[in-house]
């Protein structure tokens, strides 16, 4: 007995030493925040504070010392977010996670982001280089000289900051990763390829019933998709796509192959902003609210800066006035991105054109390597990647490309499934991807406006994505404008860029570019008139507008509700902006609950059912058991009716980050006999119903009272690659419960097609920010997870509980330091 004590004993002692050694490297791996710590590079001392909200604000002699502090906090607080990022733009994930990212890697080099942001910073200014190249080096010097320590994510994972070559960051890396920013907003290939993939299953008129146009409009093409694929033999044979759902073999394969899947889906990437004139506010000065949607991730996208600089001159002979801006920063960019500064204020959304095209490249069957162009047969232009998989051989890739741009079905695999590759290939033209993109600069040049038409001067370079854009500025200045370029296409160009198009026919290639004074915009006297101005991704074109700039808006439901509110009160203040962000009412469910009432459920909690959602009305709070039944019945409804049409691997492939409620709502408003079956519309309502109720039922329980809407829509931060890792999720994961659903104002989209939390909100605000232009300094912001990126770090996720309460905090550029940090050269 006295030996298995001592056994026992010295385990423990040893579990000590363990979690002592631990904690020394977890606190030695944090973030330093006060003292002096030297970085090289800077022409003098900069000083980095950080305030009661944990705002950081870096001064620094010059505006290239600033940068190159900046550059050092992102490296010091968001060190692993970097590095993850800028192996995904890279293509060069595989090299530490293995095999399991590997069809991520090649469609990144397949696209090609590092190749085009290295041509694209050959055709910026001096002065944006130099900006660039400081901030690079603030991130680098940081790593070099031992002042940033790796977080766990690099000891658990075995590697470093910029891999073997020791490179953390470039210029072109800053490039690349505003190219991935437009990837994520800019993009609607995936819409082109939905329609594609049903026009196998279904007739034209099905086609546009399953993803209908804008409310008020017609489809954005009249040519018949489905006959025109068929007569052209687009499809592989039918025994090549009637395989079963391959399940990746592991969580991290899974998300990989999901990610690659879902580029260039547009639906649910959006935001809301709006701009409140003076003469309808308390103060008498403008107010700007901006909340921009975005997947949620730990750590979150933005990190809150201000940065302050004395007026000066850059390379090139570029004079400046002094820096002083505040607001949001994105890791990986030396600017701030969305905020203010003394003078002006202003707020993003996605405007969502139509700035990608896909094209069927038709491929010689006699010649291989070659593809047919309007001109006769043409070689791709080819190159060798080569893909580094840790625990294994390195891979070659093939990249192809044509006149248009690469060959993406060569690397996405829905395409192997559904196209036959003996016949054709399909490449992306793509805005963002042309040399003179300058989006970069014009962010730099918004950090020194001080007025609207300053601002507007500034965004005029602002290339990809497209943004709407609400300005205002303390002389009570107000406009809106989209900024951004976009594709002329031919008016012979009859399929307008909806679906995928004979690459091979020259009147479907882009014609040139829309000059960006005819870019939707709207003036002060305009928006006075009206009492506001507010985008949440509808259409945003003023009737009769001479130019097609898309087909794929997203429904106005967000959009009717802020118009709702901000029309309920003849005077606004910074609290009436705020309630309105974090408003929960449903109109997409008041528009569907009216037809959840007439079903005739047979469970046996189906009557205790209809008179729950008898008394809801629409708001989707976290403690609303309402809002449960009625968001799980309406995914029973989508299923039970879209399933038995497109069968149930193109439904798992197409639902989740497509909804399909405008299609639902269609089609029962119809009584769809196609859709519905031969037991009818009210057959599948009622049943959908009883499924609903099984399945809350299996999880919940059967007593209604304990049934909470915010146990099945926990807000996830989701860490990456840590967030697929069982276990480890539950540390470096952000989780909250949160109200909303996909069509609030405060929205909460879910992925239906997740197999394991189906209702999870996944996409949702990722900021929130109110601008008071009379009082600059009482402006104020929130985001979802916290300012450090280390998982142990309290400061990681002490904003989760605010954010998800609708609490703010304060954004001011003079604040009592509670940190004090100083550079040295």
């Amino acid at each position: 007995m006295k030996w298995i004590g001592r056994l026992v004993l010295l385990l423990l002692a040893a579990l000590l030493v363990a979690g002592g050694a631990l904690a020394v490297h977890l606190l030695r791996s944090m973030p330093q925040l006060d003292g002096q710590l030297k970085l090289a590079g800077l022409s003098a001392p900069a000083s980095i504070t950080r305030d009661a909200a944990d705002v950081t604000h870096i001064e620094g002699a010059t505006a290239l010392d600033t940068w190159r502090a900046l550059g050092f906090v992102h490296a010091q607080e968001r060190g692993w977010q970097l590095e993850f990022n800028r192996r995904l733009m890279r293509g060069e994930l595989s090299e530490i996670l293995g095999a399991a990212t590997l069809d991520t890697d090649k469609l990144m080099r397949t696209l090609g982001i590092i190749g085009m942001a290295q041509k694209q910073l050959k055709g910026l200014s001096p002065a944006t280089q130099a900006a660039l190249q400081a901030y690079s080096e603030g991130i680098q010097n940081a790593w070099a000289s031992g002042a940033v320590r790796p977080s766990p994510e690099f000891k658990l994972l075995g590697t470093v900051a910029g891999g073997p070559k020791g490179q953390a960051w470039s210029p072109e890396d800053s490039l690349g990763w505003a190219l991935m920013m437009a990837l994520d907003l800019g993009g609607n290939w995936g819409q082109e390829f939905a329609r594609l993939s049903a026009s196998q299953v279904l007739n034209h008129e099905q086609l546009w019933q399953l993803l209908p146009p804008y409310p008020g409009e017609k489809p954005a093409t009249a040519v018949d998709l489905p006959a025109l694929y068929a007569e052209l033999g687009v499809y592989a044979p039918k025994d090549k796509t009637a395989s079963n759902i391959e399940r990746a073999p592991t969580a991290l394969a899974q998300w990989s192959a999901d990610w690659v899947r879902d580029v260039g889906i547009l639906e649910g990437k959006g935001s809301n902003n709006w701009v409140v004139p003076g003469s309808r506010t308390v103060s008498g000065k403008p107010l700007l609210a901006n909340d921009p949607h975005l997947a949620l991730s730990s750590p979150a996208i933005w990190y809150f800066a201000h940065l302050k600089a004395p007026a000066g001159e850059l390379p090139g002979g570029h004079k400046h006035p002094a820096l002083d801006v505040i607001g949001a920063t994105l890791p990986g960019l030396p600017f701030v991105v969305l905020g203010r500064t003394q003078g002006v204020a202003w707020g993003f959304t996605n405007t969502g054109p139509d700035v990608q095209d896909l094209y069927l490249e038709q491929l010689d069957a006699t010649q291989p390597g070659q593809y047919r162009t309007p001109t006769g047969w043409a070689a791709f232009e080819e190159r060798a990647e080569t893909i580094r998989i840790k625990g294994q051989g390195d891979v070659t890739l093939q990249v192809r490309s044509t006149r248009h741009g690469p060959v993406i079905s060569d690397v996405q695999a829905q395409y192997g499934k559904l196209i036959n590759k003996q016949r054709y290939a399909i490449s992306l033209r793509w805005s963002a991807l042309t040399e003179d993109n300058k989006t970069v600069e014009a962010g730099m040049l918004t950090n020194w406006a001080q007025t609207v038409p300053e601002l507007q001067k500034a965004f005029t370079d602002n290339h990809a994505p497209m943004q709407s854009v609400v300005m205002a500025d303390t002389l009570g200045d107000v406009a809106f404008q989209a900024v951004g370029k976009l594709p002329i296409r031919s008016p012979q160009n009859d399929i307008r860029g909806v679906a995928p198009v004979p690459g091979w026919l020259a009147q479907y290639d882009w014609t040139g570019w829309l000059p960006a004074a005819q870019n939707p915009t709207v003036d002060r006297q305009t928006i006075e008139a009206k009492g506001w101005h507010a985008t949440a991704n509808q259409n945003i074109l003023p009737p009769g507008y001479a130019h097609f700039v898309g087909g794929d808006w997203t429904t106005p439901e967000r959009f009717d509700r802020i118009e709702q509110l901000l029309a309920a009160s003849p005077q606004h203040c910074r609290e009436s902006l705020q309630a309105i962000q974090n408003d929960v009412m449903s109109l997409g469910a008041k528009a569907l609950l009216p037809v959840a009432l007439t079903a005739k459920p047979q469970h046996p909690l189906g009557d205790q059912a209809l008179n729950l959602l008898a008394t809801f009305d629409g708001q989707m709070t976290a403690d609303s058991a309402a809002a449960l039944v009625f968001n799980v019945w309406a995914d029973e409804l989508t299923r039970g009716l879209l399933v038995p049409h497109l069968g149930a691997e193109r439904f798992q492939a197409l639902y989740g980050k497509r909804h399909f409620r405008a299609a639902v709502e269609g089609i029962v408003k119809r009584s769809d006999a196609f859709w519905c079956g031969a037991a009818g519309c009210p057959a599948q309502v009622s049943t959908a119903l009883d499924r609903a109720l099984t399945r809350i039922a299996t999880q919940h329980g059967k007593d209604m009272r304990t049934w909470r809407w915010g146990a099945w829509h926990p807000a996830i931060s989701s860490h990456k690659p840590f967030g697929k890792v069982p276990y480890l999720n539950a540390v470096f994961d952000v989780r909250t419960e949160s109200a909303g659903d996909l069509f609030t104002v405060n929205v909460g989209q879910y992925w239906a097609n997740d197999p394991k939390e189906p209702f999870a909100n996944r996409h949702a605000v990722s900021m929130r920010a109110v601008y008071d232009l009379a009082e600059p300094e009482q402006s104020v912001f929130i985001y979802q997870t916290g300012q450090s990126g280390h998982a142990f770090d309290p400061r990681s996720r002490d904003m989760a509980k605010a954010w998800a309460s609708g609490r703010y905090r304060s954004l001011k550029p003079q604040s009592k330091p509670q940190h004090t940090l100083i550079l040295t050269p």
